[in-house]
C-alpha cells in the first residue's frame, strides 16, 4: 500500500512539473512569436486574421501542424505585388485561434473560414489551401459558392486514403482525458523532432532559411494547440470519406493544383490526381516534378501569379505550365 502511495505521488509530482513547465513553455513561445493580425468574434472565442492590402480578395488556409505565418515569408511576398486582399487565417485551435465545439469538422471549420471573408472582404475570393487547409479549402467551395471565385489547392489532402496515416502521437494526444496528460510533455521532444523532419517534408527541395522560426512552429507544441491538430487529423479520414462524393456535382468552380511529384506526405495518386478524375471539368492539376509537399516556397512565384490571375478574373489552363512546373 506505502508503495502505491510513492508511485502515485511520484506519478502527480511528475505530472505537476510537466504542467508547469508546458505553462512557462507557452508564456515564452507566445511572447517570441506574438499574434500578427486582429481577432474577430466568433462562437464563444475569437478567430485571428491576418489582413493585408486591398483589392480582390484572397483566402488562405494553413495546413496541420501549422498556423497562418506559413504563408507570410514567401508567397506573400510575391502576391503583394499583385495588389490583392489576402485574408490568413489561423484555422480553429491553432496559432492564435480558440477552438470551439465540433471544430474537427471540416464543414465547421469551413464555416469559421466564411466567417472571417463576410467580416473582412465583398465579393467572392480566391481560397488558398495547402495540405489539410486543401480540404478546408474545397468544403469552403462546395458549402459557400456564393462567395468562391476559384480555389488553389497546394499539396492537398482531398480524399479518404484508406488506411493509417495518423501519427501515434496523435492518436493518444486525441485521446479523452488521456490526451490532456500526454500533451504536457509535447513541449519537452516536439520542437526538435519537428525540425529534425523539415527536411523530408520539402524534399526534394530545399527547406528555406529560418524556415521554422519564420513558421513559428514552436507554437504547435503548446498542449492545447497540440490536441486541436490531433483531433482534426485523426478525424480526418472520416470527414473526407463523407465529403470526396460531393467533387463530381458540386465542385464548380474551378480548382488549380500544385503536386509536388515527390511528396512523401500527401501522396499525389490518392488525392490530387483522383480529385482531377473526380471533376476534369473543372480541375487544373499541375505536377511539379522538383517538389515535396511545399511547394508554395520554391515556387512561390509561379502560384503567385497564378493566385494574382485567378483574383482578377482570369482563367487557366494546363497548358499555362508546361514549361514552368516541370
Amino acid at each position: 500500500m506505502f508503495f502505491r502511495f510513492l508511485l502515485g505521488a511520484g506519478l502527480a509530482l511528475v505530472l505537476l512539473t510537466s504542467c508547469m513547465s508546458a505553462s512557462m513553455y507557452t508564456s515564452r513561445v507566445e511572447a517570441r512569436y506574438p499574434p500578427l493580425g486582429d481577432f474577430m468574434p466568433y462562437e464563444n472565442g475569437e478567430l485571428h486574421v491576418i489582413s493585408r492590402g486591398e483589392g480582390a480578395p484572397v483566402l488562405m488556409i494553413h495546413g496541420a501542424s501549422a498556423n497562418a505565418r506559413e504563408f507570410m515569408f514567401t508567397l506573400v511576398p510575391e502576391l503583394d505585388e499583385a495588389q490583392l486582399n489576402l485574408i490568413m487565417v489561423d484555422r480553429p485551435g491553432h496559432g492564435y485561434s480558440d477552438r470551439f465545439d465540433d471544430a474537427d469538422e471540416l464543414g465547421e471549420q469551413a464555416r469559421a473560414m466564411a466567417a472571417a471573408v463576410r467580416a473582412n472582404a465583398e465579393g467572392p475570393v480566391v481560397v488558398v489551401g495547402h495540405s489539410f487547409g486543401g480540404a478546408v479549402a474545397l468544403r469552403f467551395a462546395l458549402d459557400y459558392p456564393e462567395l468562391t471565385r476559384s480555389v488553389v489547392l497546394l499539396a492537398p489532402v482531398t480524399h479518404d486514403w484508406g488506411s493509417g496515416g495518423v501519427a501515434w502521437y496523435n492518436s493518444i494526444a486525441a485521446f479523452p482525458g488521456v490526451g490532456h496528460v500526454f500533451s504536457q510533455f509535447a513541449p519537452l521532444v516536439g520542437p526538435d523532432m519537428a525540425r529534425s523532419s523539415l527536411e523530408d517534408l520539402f524534399s526534394p527541395a530545399p527547406v528555406p532559411v529560418n524556415y521554422a522560426e519564420n513558421l513559428g512552429v514552436d507554437l504547435l507544441f503548446r498542449p492545447p494547440a497540440f490536441r486541436s491538430n490531433a483531433h482534426d487529423m485523426v478525424r480526418l479520414r472520416e470527414e473526407l470519406n463523407a465529403q470526396q462524393s460531393r467533387y463530381p456535382t458540386e465542385l464548380v468552380r474551378q480548382v488549380v493544383v500544385f503536386s509536388g511529384s515527390f511528396d512523401t506526405v500527401i501522396k499525389p495518386s490518392l488525392h490530387a490526381a483522383r480529385l482531377r478524375r473526380d471533376a476534369p471539368e473543372y480541375i487544373v492539376l499541375v505536377p511539379l516534378d522538383d517538389e515535396g509537399h511545399m511547394p508554395h516556397h520554391a515556387k512561390a512565384g509561379l502560384i503567385a501569379e497564378t493566385i494574382a490571375r485567378l483574383a482578377n478574373g482570369e482563367s487557366v489552363q494546363r497548358s499555362d505550365f508546361e514549361e514552368l512546373a516541370g
